[in-house]
């Protein structure tokens, strides 16, 4: 399975590409989308424009994006949502499922930690993906995006595969991060 990850920015958008067979993990490519200076709209067509090459250029079979945080400034929040959502269309126009996680699930999911500097999570992730040197920041988080995905994908694959007929429900589904029936 090849998954695309993204650190959604609207100045600089992490990308991180990476192949899961089985429990190995393998490296593909990582970088960034720098949209640069201008207004709005032209932004936002340089991160969906993006995108959409990503996956025509690694094909991935799935991707996955970090949730937007609120921010102490919402103006910037609501840009970062803008820049989010040019990435998230640039994903389904391709017809990939796209998931979402939340910096914590992602930081948890690198380090063991939800609280992990940014300097954490570039050196794990160079170490879960054998680099010879650390990426940079922001394809790193994209990295750890997809390496959140990648072990969250099967987890919540065989929990949906329990037999929960007896409980009188069809699976379980996520609520404020936690699985529940």
């Amino acid at each position: 399975m090849i998954i695309l990850g993204i650190d959604p920015g609207l100045r600089t958008t992490g990308f991180g590409v990476i192949h899961k067979q089985g429990t190995k993990l393998r490296y593909i490519a990582s970088g960034t989308i720098k949209s640069g200076e201008g207004d709005l709209p032209t932004r936002l067509k340089v991160i969906l424009d993006g995108v959409s090459e990503l996956t025509a250029v690694y094909t991935p079979d799935c991707a996955a994006i970090e949730k937007v945080f609120v921010n102490v400034n919402p103006q910037s929040t609501l840009l970062l949502g803008q820049a989010r959502g040019a990435a998230i269309c640039g994903l389904v126009s391709a017809s990939l499922s796209v998931a979402e996680y939340s910096p914590t699930q992602i930081k948890q999911a690198v380090t063991g930690t939800g609280k992990a500097a940014k300097t954490q999570v570039q050196e794990m992730v160079a170490r879960l993906l054998a680099l010879p040197g650390l990426p940079g920041s922001d394809a790193a988080d994209a990295l750890g995006v997809a390496i959140c995905h990648a072990n969250t994908h099967d987890t919540l694959a065989a929990i949906a595969t329990i037999d929960l007929a007896a409980r009188g429900t069809a699976g379980l589904r996520m609520k404020r991060g936690r699985l529940v029936g």
